[in-house]
């Protein structure tokens, strides 16, 4: 089972790119963050003609997630519990879906996400990104109580640490460099899921973001926020994580490219 994630900075704008690299790559689940539509507005023919089943969980002009798979998807439900593990209602930003995606030999629950960016910091922005990650630890744990095979993956607007950036210096003082937003990171990490790509690649300069500004791109001036953590059923099965820069070097890219792994399922 090959499962990307990438968060497309808008399905509409990305509407070309997205549909070829679909029809090219061919992942089996493609989760996708800030598709920036609403749920009814969302282009279903893109991915449908490719072959996938389409769940989305959207907003207008801002945030929204979908989750795309070649095969049966059950128990889907939108939005990350609150931490009295009701689904929070209260929280009108469209971040996260779930649902469990069944596989030749296995099943893995999906955790799509798109963290806050939280800047500027410090204020309520911040505030919130924290407790945002305060849930999502309380998630995890939630699942690992019940012992499912899952993972979570996509843009967690988190440089977990120097290796991530191409600057470390310039991102110290950014929510997504903050020794907070480091701390809440190794939290969910020390529940004992496994950040897939650092499994494979201890390297530093592998990134998957580049701004549009200042010609990012062409100087590699870029940073690691895209991942993949694993729970440990889930980590047994895997084959790689991977990144796919090129896509940023494509005709018009989100700033974001995907990352993939590999799953013996």
């Amino acid at each position: 089972m090959k499962i990307a994630t990438f968060n497309v900075n808008g399905i509409k704008a990305r509407y070309e790119t997205v549909a070829s690299w679909l029809r090219d790559d061919a992942p089996d689940v493609a989760v996708l963050q800030e598709i920036k539509s609403i749920d009814e507005a969302f282009p279903r023919e893109l991915v449908e003609d490719a072959g996938y089943e389409l769940h989305t969980h959207g907003q207008k002009g801002f945030n929204g997630v979908a989750l795309l798979s070649k095969t049966p998807v059950e128990d889907i439900s939108r939005g990350l519990p609150a931490l009295d593990g009701a689904h929070d209602n209260d929280d009108d930003q469209a971040r996260y879906i779930e649902g469990t995606v069944i596989g030749e030999t296995g099943a893995v629950r999906i955790c799509g996400l798109y963290l806050p960016n939280g800047n500027p910091a410090p204020g309520p922005k911040y505030d919130y990104k924290l407790a945002w990650m305060t849930r999502l630890e309380a998630r995890a744990k939630a699942l690992l109580a019940e012992e499912t095979p899952f993972l979570m993956t996509g843009d967690f607007n988190v440089i977990p640490d120097a290796r991530d950036a191409a600057r470390p210096a310039a991102w110290e003082k950014d929510a997504l460099g903050l020794p907070q937003t480091r701390s809440a990171w190794r939290r969910i990490l020390n529940l004992g899921l496994t950040e897939a790509f650092r499994a494979r690649t201890q390297a530093a300069g592998h990134y998957s973001f580049w701004d549009y500004q200042a010609g990012a791109w062409n100087k590699n001036d870029g940073i690691r926020i895209d991942h993949f953590l694993l729970s440990p059923a889930v980590a047994d099965h895997m084959r790689d994580c991977t990144i796919q820069a090129d896509m940023r070097g494509r005709e018009k890219p989100s700033d974001h490219v995907p990352v993939w792994l590999d799953l013996d399922l």
